[in-house]
């Protein structure tokens, strides 16, 4: 649900370090080699705070949507506001309040080193995964804009010179049937190839009991993705990626909970047209919705990545991007037979990438990545509002433009606007690594960054029900915006003699400018907000006991300046983009994995958040003190997983994960009633291996707790907005490696 609703009511292994794509030498997370820092580097030599889930843990916990990343990663967050494969993250607190589909989240989505800003280009099918990455704090300096609260590098599997695959299919509870595999093949001593596939299919467990309709919630996920990896020599490496997905379920179900006045706050009694909705006899997983439409989230995408040894010393590295999306959210806001609200949303586009760097590394103590970045991206935006469409004002038996002229509530009116955006981004960067000797380092980097924008031609008409024009509170008109940014990093590492990595950085992160896409009544809503700037400063230990347990430890501390918020006018209901002038956030990540016997290991973290206001006003409230959206004081999770028993190419595995987070808040306001109090989710496992087949049990939200991933204020519709968590799921599958 956008946050417009809710203002109306209120490399290369032989290569050296910069290679871009390497496989996970161990599934122990320390071990596994990331590349987070544009260089290819064991996960415990990191001097930053890093989670990474290697494949064969993301398959064992059966990752298949991106939100499922924040019940393994402490102080990681979701909103799941335009479906699923389209969440909005907050990490340590910091998030984004406009959910409006042409806006880019401040926690940034790589797709192997390609960025995925807008949501269009990310309704991507999650499949054939080397491991994910998610690093925590700015990333200004070699991930650019956009990554005040981090960067997530998804990694897919890359081809091998061999001839091997797998294919796994499944069943599940709400007939869900689905299927994935990968086929890789040597198609000479120089080219590989990968294909890689999934499919799914589930009926909706939002439940619609209104007559005729369809469930809610339901699932069809297709994805393909071809992999080419050319190594002419052993100095050079071209790897070409090209996928396409496609998601065209049953749109998401939502618990709109009635206020005194019901779905509809007392119009239709007003009007002598029946009696507003009020939900009887219906649970949270039930609606009668009558606005049933398919959601649709299709994209195309091209990533081709080359590795050049120009010497002994130099590497020169490409990431080109091309993505094509589409997306339409279809939502029946209200969730009720009344049409008290419906909201059609559109965004379609394309972007370009470019990126070019040169890494140094010799025989000194220094090494360096110098490199240039180019970013284009092209959208269409449109969001239809209809407002009491079945609601006969005059009476005289139809609803047609005359009702809406009928009224100045625009009851019976459909209010839409319309615009391009077209955004330009580019940046010259650095960042080097001293070796000072004794096993200290001296790092830092320094990123420029030019961003122009352009929203073109927005436009906002209120017509009636049949299509007749009423009025265009917005005639076309364009905004721009043009800035220049410095980001930049200092850190200090030293590594004991034990090999304990003890860690110190400042960092400054930036988000920048963005467009008002909640324009619908004057055009003074269409304005422009100030870029983002996060000040953070960081320090943490890693460290590695008796060989069996390692432990990162990291405490932070965020200066947080002009985030951008929706500000609603309480007089006349219209709309801005607006800067909440600071906030301060403060907490800490502790992280353990262990390895107490060779058929045991244990993963566990904690994340502690202190998330805060402390100047601005946003809606005309005074904000200072409240807590930030998707901040909760205390997250954890905690996994284990025991060969129970093993004999010949035959073991037996059992899983169990849990995951717990504090009470939080989806708004800034933070209305008491919209507060979302504390929960828990039970996960488990079951894996039969006999050579290369594998039988598989499983099952998600044990004890099929029932906790929302947003809630918002639409009382001025007479209804809170609720979307409601993926309920208990299980199934089996049977997998065959070749």
């Amino acid at each position: 649900m956008s946050v417009l609703a809710a203002g109306l009511s209120a490399g290369l292994a032989i290569l050296p370090a910069p290679a871009a794509d390497v496989p996970a030498e161990a599934e122990s997370q320390d071990e596994i080699v990331v590349t987070a820092q544009k260089r290819s580097e064991k996960a415990s030599d990191v001097p930053l705070s890093l989670s990474v889930l290697g494949g064969e843990n993301l398959e064992a916990a059966r990752f298949a949507q991106a939100d499922d990343l924040a019940a393994r990663i402490p102080n990681l967050r979701f909103s799941a506001t335009v479906g699923e494969n389209t969440p909005i993250f907050a990490l340590r607190g910091v998030s984004m309040s406009d959910f409006s589909l042409n806006q880019a989240g401040p926690v940034a989505a790589y797709y192997d080193e390609v960025y995925k800003g807008n949501f269009a280009f990310l309704g991507l099918a999650l499949f054939d995964l080397s491991r994910v990455e998610v690093l925590r704090g700015p990333q200004g300096t070699l991930y650019g804009k956009n990554t005040t609260g981090g960067a997530i590098n998804y990694v897919s599997a890359r081809p091998v010179f061999a001839s091997e695959g797998y294919l796994r299919l499944g069943a599940g509870n709400y007939n869900r049937l689905e299927a994935q595999g990968a086929l890789n093949m040597a198609l000479g001593p120089t080219l590989a190839a990968r294909v890689a596939f999934t499919a799914a299919r589930a009926d909706g467990w939002f439940r619609n009991r209104l007559p005729g309709q369809p469930d809610l919630s339901s699932t069809r996920e297709y994805g393909i993705r071809g992999s080419l990896l050319w190594q002419p020599s052993d100095s050079a490496e071209l790897m070409l990626r090209l996928s396409t997905s496609l998601q065209r379920p049953q749109n998401y179900g939502n618990y709109s909970r009635p206020r005194p006045d019901g779905v509809g706050n007392g119009a239709y009694e007003a009007y002598g047209q029946g009696s507003s909705y009020f939900r009887e006899g219906r649970g949270i997983r039930e609606l009668e919705a009558n606005f049933t439409a398919r959601r649709l989230a299709r994209t195309w995408s091209a990533a081709l990545t080359g590795t050049f040894k120009l010497s002994d010393s130099l590497t020169l590295i490409s990431v080109t991007g091309w993505d094509k999306g589409s997306l339409y959210v279809p939502e029946d806001t209200d969730g009720s037979p009344r049409q008290v609200l419906e909201i059609p949303y559109t965004d379609r586009g394309t972007q370009f990438g470019q990126e070019l760097r040169l890494a140094w590394e010799g025989d000194g103590p220094l090494s360096v990545i110098v490199g240039a970045h180019h970013h284009r991206e092209d959208l269409f935006n449109a969001t239809d509002l209809n407002f009491w469409t079945d609601l006969d004002v005059d009476g005289n038996g139809r609803v047609d433009v005359d009702d809406c002229t009928a009224n100045a509530s625009l009851f019976a009116c459909v209010i839409s606007n319309r615009f391009d955006q077209d955004k330009r981004s580019w940046a010259l960067f650095g960042d080097a690594r001293l070796k000072l000797g004794g096993g200290t380092t001296l790092r830092g980097g320094l990123r420029f960054t030019h961003d122009t924008g352009l929203q073109a031609g927005l436009t906002s008409e209120i017509r009636g029900v049949d299509g007749v024009l009423v009025a265009t509170p917005i005639a076309p008109l364009d905004r721009r915006f043009s800035g220049n940014n410095l980001s930049g990093k200092l850190a200090l590492d030293h590594k004991l003699d034990d090999g304990t990595l003890l860690f110190a950085s400042y960092s400054r992160g930036y988000r920048a400018s963005g467009f008002n896409a909640q324009a619908f009544f004057d055009p003074s809503e269409a304005g422009v907000a100030k870029p983002e700037i996060l000040d953070a400063f960081e320090a943490g230990a890693k460290a590695r006991l008796g060989g069996m347990v390692s432990v990162s430890l990291t405490g932070f501390w965020y200066d947080y300046r002009n985030q951008q918020f929706l500000s609603v006018n309480p007089v006349d209901a219209t709309q801005t983009l607006v800067n909440l002038d600071r906030s301060r956030i403060y907490g800490a990540e502790l992280e353990l994995d262990a390895r107490p016997l060779p058929t045991l290991s244990l993963n566990a973290g904690l994340g502690l958040l202190h998330a805060r206001a402390t100047r601005g006003v946003i809606s005309g409230l005074d904000v200072r003190g409240h807590r930030l959206s998707n901040a909760p004081a205390l997250t954890a999770n905690a996994a284990i997983d025991w060969t129970a028993w093993e004999a010949g190419n035959a073991r037996l595995a059992l899983r169990a994960d849990a995951s717990y987070v504090s009470s939080q808040y989806f708004e800034i306001v933070n209305i008491p009633r919209l507060r979302q109090g504390g929960y828990a989710l039970l996960g488990a496992g079951i894996d039969y291996v006999r050579g290369d087949w594998t039988v598989s049990l499983w099952g998600r939200n044990l004890t099929d707790k029932i906790y929302f991933t947003s809630r918002i204020d639409l009382s001025g519709f007479g209804f809170d907005y609720n979307h409601v968590g993926t309920p208990r799921t299980w199934g089996a599958s049977v997998k065959r490696a070749f």
